[in-house]
């Protein structure tokens, strides 16, 4: 069953009187199928208007919509042999933020980390949200030095509206440890991709998207700070979160023009969560495509394109640069 967003309910109604109309006509000898056809057809046209024309809040809201796919759901989707290594050796085993080694499906061998949110309240619950605290950073951080050392490409998938922000993970180091994860990527001696499958939040994102390139999914969002928090802190309101994610720039088609994302995969129409597995097969044909062009450079170079791709963001020329290939 679909749950549908707020922007979406013309096209809720539209396709409640469908399911109804089908309902009615099982088992009676009225032909209504032109009727549902027709109805079938304006649902889809108004789905496509709709979602063709997006404000950025609206792309925040699917980017955030319950049904969503996550870590596991990519897992499944793109992955095959996943094998979890948990926990940070310091302290203790973050579930918000899920590591291993997998092989994405077409044969690469990767090292792969990324955000579970969980999908009802439970398992968001166990998953505190996708928010990572100071362990899971940590353990990211391990995971990276594993791939280093056994060359292996690190693929990340950053889903998570900012790390914890608790006290208990104060205490631990929040701060250093989003840092030093921060660091761990720029360093990586192998390639590295990272992809905004759906909200790539302040430092808790950046941490695991420190990458020499950077996809983003079509309907994600990806910001320094939640269009909420923003709109609370400028017009000391959150209603204004509306006019704070349109100030921010924040949607994949703004970030690819500033330079901040290299690649954007197209989802289909009505988000990511009407078709999964085509936007997993889209998402792993361009993570592929691009670990294909990384493979063979050395240390030096990929560590090169990481600090020049951060150092020019927001540098016109050099976005030009970069989509020619230079």
């Amino acid at each position: 069953m679909i749950s549908y967003l707020e922007f979406e309910k013309p096209v809720a109604a539209l396709e409640a009187r469908i399911a109804e109309l089908r309902a009615a006509s099982a088992g009676d000898d009225v032909d209504i199928s032109a009727e549902i056809g027709r109805l079938e057809k304006k649902s889809a046209e108004l789905l496509e208007s709709t979602y063709k024309a997006l404000t950025p809040w609206q792309k925040t809201q699917v980017a955030r919509h319950p049904a969503r796919p996550h870590f596991k759901d990519w897992l499944d989707l793109m992955f095959e042999d996943f094998m979890p290594l948990g926990g940070d050796r310091h302290f203790g085993e973050d579930s918000a933020i899920i590591g291993g080694l997998a092989t994405l499906k077409g044969g690469r061998k990767v090292v792969l980390i990324g955000h579970e949110k969980g999908h009802d309240t439970e398992s968001r619950i166990r998953h505190n949200f996708g928010m990572g605290k100071p362990e899971g950073y940590r353990k990211a951080i391990r995971l990276m030095e594993l791939a280093g050392r056994f060359g292996l490409p690190v693929v990340t998938l950053v889903d998570t509206s900012g790390a914890f922000p608790g006290i208990e993970a104060e205490e631990r180091g929040q701060a250093e440890a989003i840092a030093r994860s921060t660091e761990a990527c720029l360093a990586l001696p192998v390639p590295m991709v990272a992809t905004i499958v759906g909200e790539g939040g302040s430092g808790g994102a950046v941490a695991l998207a420190s990458a020499e390139r950077v996809l983003m999914l079509e309907h994600a969002v990806y910001s320094v700070i939640s269009p909420e928090g923003c709109a609370s802190i400028l017009w000391r309101t959150a209603e204004k979160a509306p006019q704070a994610a349109e100030a921010m720039k924040i949607t994949a088609q703004d970030l690819v023009e500033l330079g901040v994302v290299d690649r954007i995969v197209p989802e289909p129409i009505g988000g990511a969560h009407r078709n999964p597995a085509v936007v997993a097969a889209a998402l792993a044909e361009a993570i592929e495509s691009e670990l294909a062009k990384l493979s063979g450079k050395s240390a030096k170079a990929l560590r090169k394109m990481r600090e020049d791709r951060f150092l020019s963001i927001g540098d016109k020329r050099s976005r030009r640069d970069r989509r020619q290939g230079g």
